[in-house]
């Protein structure tokens, strides 16, 4: 699992930061790529990646302002020549399939495959497979505005080889049954428990996007206990007035979610443009006061979520 970003700058492209977009890579979890928002040009930077557009199947919107939502028709028109021919799911605020479906038919695009529109009407769940559920929270912002919590299953333990030697326990199909959990008649007699073999379950990871937002209570619950928190940072430490005036968040308001709220990584994004060099630094090095595994994150930049291994189920 990575979070790969696709554009983290505020409001209009500018020379170094691309607007907003950021790829939650699935491939190994689910052979998929979920996006979350789409500003101008998204497609443009997919082409410095590696990713394949085919291979996104979930688009998250947060909201409908153009800096998250104007790459999106060139997007799903390119989609459709490079092999993307199995349905796509965009999720966001109401207005979206309005939004796109008349963009494609003023530009008379057609398209090789199925959209199917989630226009989200009330905050918790509105994902679940067997391996995620994705929740949606109201945020704070001039207009409807959602975070969304990624949460993966738990994984479940690995076969403990070991001591199935040590219980001369020999190899072969019966490993296999036994890490399904099943319990087992061994050909001399003994009667075996697979759950007795199997160690502590995984949990899951834990993933929170936040659009744009004035600090609410909902970007905390959105964020409690998550691997790592994306929240923008249009605003530094001196200019909460501002922030607030503008319905956007300062870097020490977003430290201190993730600080409140046990996060196992902050990532700032949403960054003003006036914001370059040093002084994007110093908007990470603020934030580190108080939250020191922030990172002022750049476009392309491409962040791991590896598995905690101090968080396994009993």
């Amino acid at each position: 699992m990575q979070i790969e970003f696709l554009g983290t700058g505020a409001g209009s492209p500018g020379k170094f930061r691309n607007v907003s977009s950021l790829a939650l890579r699935l491939l190994e979890e689910r052979n998929s790529i979920w996006l979350f928002d789409a500003g101008e040009g998204t497609q443009h930077q997919i082409l410095r990646t590696t990713i394949r557009p085919r291979k996104i199947d979930k688009i998250f919107i947060t909201h409908l302002h153009g800096d998250h939502i104007f790459g999106l028709p060139g997007l799903l028109s390119s989609r459709s020549f490079q092999g993307g021919n199995e349905k796509l799911t965009i999720y966001g605020p109401k207005g979206i399939r309005n939004f796109v479906l008349t963009s494609l038919k003023v530009s008379e695009t057609k398209l090789s495959y199925y959209i199917e529109f989630v226009e989200i009407e009330n905050e918790g769940e509105i994902y679940s497979d067997d391996k995620f559920t994705v929740y949606a929270r109201k945020l704070d912002h001039k207009i409807e505005c959602f975070g969304y919590r990624i949460e993966e299953h738990d994984h479940q333990g690995e076969l403990m080889v070991d001591k199935l030697r040590e219980d001369q326990i020999p190899s072969g199909p019966v490993y296999g049954q036994l890490k399904a959990g099943k319990t087992v008649t061994l050909p001399d007699g003994r009667v075996i428990n697979g759950h007795d073999y199997i160690g502590h379950a995984q949990k899951g990871r834990i993933i929170a996007i936040l659009g744009d937002t004035r600090r609410t209570p909902n970007s905390s619950v959105l964020a409690e206990n998550a691997d790592v928190l994306v929240h923008e940072s249009t605003f530094a430490k001196d200019e909460a007035n501002l922030a607030h005036n503008y319905y956007h968040s300062t870097n020490m308001q977003a430290a201190n979610i993730a600080r409140d709220g046990h996060v196992g990584r902050l990532l700032l994004n949403h960054i003003s443009a006036r914001y370059t060099g040093k002084m994007a630094l110093e908007l990470e090095k603020q934030a580190k006061s108080i939250f020191p595994r922030t990172k002022v994150v750049k476009d392309f930049d491409l962040i791991d979520i590896p598995f905690d291994k101090e968080r396994q189920t009993n």
